[in-house]
Order: structure tokens, then sequence, then C-alpha cells
């Protein structure tokens, strides 16, 4: 499973320092949630705007000293990872644009899910558009409110009311930065100072690696920006009316387990989710194992709890990146053992129980068990950190259609049975509230519960893709 992006916004008091250094480390700390694309937006009074995106990791885009060509006491970042549009240069962010003798330079981390609505009218009103994502169509609804009103909150209060979905973002419009996070507040941000630095992210992670202070998680339905050098605020009229939607695999997935998101360790709420699992499904197993790395915490609480030795079965190999959609089974197959190899001398002969954050589509967890079996595991238990996935995600998780979706076309024994394990357990939804220490209403689970957050237009596609 893959989030839609990480982003990172930075303004210094003192107009002639340079943050993009600041915005990379921070960016560096944000790779997890997306490798296809990088970019980078800066402003200073001397310089305009300097603007550098590529595609790949981090490291690639900003070799060969370009880091050092985006001077400006102000800017935004963004790691990227499609859910809405094609992985291409054109779609990588910051997206930037010019109007009226000003430019908007804007890094989005979500999705906006009545976009092709709202793009098929801004062509019908001459607008030119260059990629196919939903940040552009934020771009030019500021462009067009700008006619109306250049009082820059009015204008994100306007769009506010027409954009449905979730959205995180950092702007630059000249030499104002405004931070906003959408009314249920679905993607996480948060922001720190440093020194004469205000530093915004969608990670905590990004603070601790910059020395950064944490202040607070940004409000659902919150504008932050700066003003006399310090932070200014104004919360959206929709968010009064606008129930909470924190997306939940922020806490059982996503995000590094060293973050903290509105308020709750991510760390704390895995080794919770290991304690939950073993309460609701004990087994008399040799080792407890992970699939690296997202359920390592998880592991974690589930050998604590029960007291069963936590060993590693699966090696994960760090440099493989992401691997793209293969045409055939056994390239499919390939891709996975690419990722992951067995530990044998920790297998054979052995009754494991293996812990993993979810089931999507189910070709991972198949090709996992085989590689586990093939390995001489004498009993598999699997151990699932997330209730069954039965419907799409449209608020930028890329997630498999309905008829994908393993738990929504099967039971849990054909499940089992299709998986080739001694036993299944899928967490409860009430033990998953609890490990996550959020009331339900304040969560998003609409791709466990089919409830969600907003209305969903009817001609709405998600795109599909195989989970390796």
């Amino acid at each position: 499973m893959k989030d839609k992006c990480g982003i990172v916004g930075i303004q210094s008091k003192d107009p002639s320092k340079d943050i993009s250094s600041s915005i990379y480390y921070g960016l560096h700390a944000l790779q997890h949630r997306g490798q296809e694309s990088a970019g980078i937006a800066t402003y200073n009074d001397r310089n305009g705007l300097n603007h550098y995106c590529g595609m790949g990791l981090l490291v690639d885009v900003f070799k060969d000293n370009k880091i050092n060509e985006l001077n400006g006491n102000m800017g935004i970042g963004h790691v990227r990872y499609s859910t809405t549009g094609k992985s291409k240069l054109e779609n990588s962010q910051p997206f930037v644009t010019n109007f009226n003798d000003r430019f908007i330079a804007i890094a989005h981390n979500g999705d906006i899910i009545n976009s092709a609505k709202l793009r098929k009218e801004l062509i019908a009103e001459g607008y030119e558009f260059v990629s196919d994502t939903d940040s552009e169509i934020l771009c030019y609804l500021i462009k067009r409110e700008y006619a109306k009103t250049h009082d820059i909150i009015q204008i994100l209060e306007n769009i506010s009311k027409i954009i449905v979905g979730s959205y995180s973002l950092v702007i630059l419009v000249d030499d104002d930065l405004y931070v906003v996070r959408d009314p249920a507040g679905m993607k996480p941000l948060a922001i720190a100072e440093m020194d004469d630095l205000y530093i915004v992210a969608s990670e905590t992670v990004a603070f601790d690696v910059i020395g950064a202070n944490f202040i607070r998680d940004i409000e659902p339905g919150e504008i932050v920006y700066f003003n006399n050098n310090e932070i200014q605020s104004h919360i959206l009229e929709k968010a009064s009316s606008t129930p909470k939607a924190h997306c939940m695999f922020e806490y059982v997935y996503f995000a590094r387990p060293d973050s903290v998101i509105d308020g709750k360790n991510v760390y704390q709420s895995r080794l919770k989710i290991g304690e939950a699992l073993y309460k609701e499904f004990p087994v008399d197993a040799d080792v407890i194992m992970p699939v690296p790395d997202s359920s390592i915490p998880a592991a974690i609480g589930y050998s604590r709890a029960s007291g069963i030795p936590y060993g590693e079965g699966l090696i994960k190999n760090r440099y493989v990146g992401r691997t793209f959609i293969m045409p055939t089974q056994e390239e499919r197959e390939l891709a996975v053992k690419l990722k992951m190899n067995p530990l044998v001398s920790e297998l054979e002969g052995k009754k494991i129980v293996l812990i993993d954050d979810s089931i999507v589509r189910g070709t991972t967890s198949e090709s996992l068990i085989e590689i586990l079996r093939e390995a001489g595991a004498k009993e598999i238990h699997l151990m699932i950190g997330c209730p069954p996935v039965i419907a799409p995600c449209y608020y930028g998780v890329a997630m498999a259609s309905k008829d994908e979706l393993l738990a929504a076309n099967n039971t849990l024994d054909e499940i089992k049975e299709n998986l080739g394990v001694d036993s299944l357990g899928y967490i409860s939804l009430d033990s998953l509230i609890d490990s996550i220490g959020i009331p339900g209403d304040e969560l998003c689970l609409g791709c466990i519960t089919e409830e969600y957050p907003t209305e969903i237009p009817s001609d709405l596609e998600v795109e599909t893709y195989y989970k390796f």
C-alpha cells in the first residue's frame, strides 16, 4: 500500500538565510511516503522563485549540488507517490504557475476526489493543464479566485467550499507561506520551530532530523501563515460542520514508528496492536516474526504479551526500491523474493506467528507464505494488525479496486485456505481503535467499514496496483 506524498514548508525570520538544505533533510526523513519524484521551491527577495524537481529518490534528484542553487529564506518541498496522475516529471511537485505578475508554488498530500469535475470546469474556462494531477487543479482554483479577491485567506476559504477530499498543503504565493489542513484532518501535518525557523511537515520525524522543537499539530481545517515573524492562524468556516476523520492507516502502516501524529505515538499504537492480537488470537508457537518493516513494533507487542521470543525470519533488501508491475506471475514472485529473503536457520522446523500490518490483494502474503514453507517452517499462524480491507480508499491511498480486494470477495476460511496458513487472525475494529487511542468517530475507517467521511462521486475510479 502506498500513501500519497510527504510535504515540508519552512520560513526563516532572517531574509538573508537559505533554508533549502533544511527542507532537503526534512524530506529525507519523509522519503518513506513517496519515492517516485522529489522537488523543492524556494523564494528570496534577491532572485525570486527557485524551483527544481526530478524523478526518483531525493538523493538522486538533488545530486551535483543542485540543492545549493535553491537560495531563499522560505520554501516548500515534496516527495511523491502517485495516486492521482501518472509517474512522470510533469506530475512532480511542487507545482509552480504564474498569474498577475505573481507566482504560486504548491505541494499537496492527499486526493481531491471531485478533481475530474473541477478539471472539466477549468478547461471550459480556458485553463490549459500540463499535468494530470489534482495539485495543478488547486493552483488554478487559486488563480481563478484571485480574480474575485486578492485576499489569500478568503481565496482558501472559497476553495475549501468546492473541493472534496483530503489535503494537507504547503503553498508559496510570492513571499508568503501558507499551510492548510483539510477540515476532516485526514492527512497529518504539524509545526515546529528551530532558532529563527518555522517548519511544517507531514510527520514529526522531519523535525527530529533537523533538530527542530515540535510546537503542535495543525488543526483540522486550519490555515497557518506567518506575519511579523509570528504564527498566525485561521480556521476554515467548513471545519465547524465537518467531523474529524484521521486516516487510521497512518498508525497501522504509513507513518514512521518514531512519529507522533495528532498527539498519538505511532510506535506505541503498533505495540498495542500486537498486544491486542495476542489477546484475541493466542497461539502456542516457537517464535514471533514480523513482515518487515512496518510490522516490527506489532510483532514485539505480541511477543511481549505472549512471552514467546521475538525473532527475524524474513530479511528485507532495503536497496531494491519500488518494484513496478510485473507482466508474468513468475516475475511477480521474483519481485517478492528480491525484497524478502528467508532466514532458514530461524525457520526450519519452527511453529511461527507471522505478524503483518494488512492484507489488500493478498499477492504479497501468498508469496511470503510460500517462501516460509520452502524454508521449512512447520506451522505458520498469520496475524493481521488491521481488520479486513473490504473497500477502496479515495483519499490518497493507492489501493486496489473492490473486485481485487481479497477480503471483499472471500470468507476468512477461504482466505486462510488461499494463503496456505495454519491459522489466520485479523484484529477487531474495537481493538484497533483502542490501540490507536483516538475515538472511532474521529477516524477515517472507510476501507474497512465502507462508510466514508465524504460523499463519493458516482463516476470515481481508483487506480489499481500490485502490492509487492
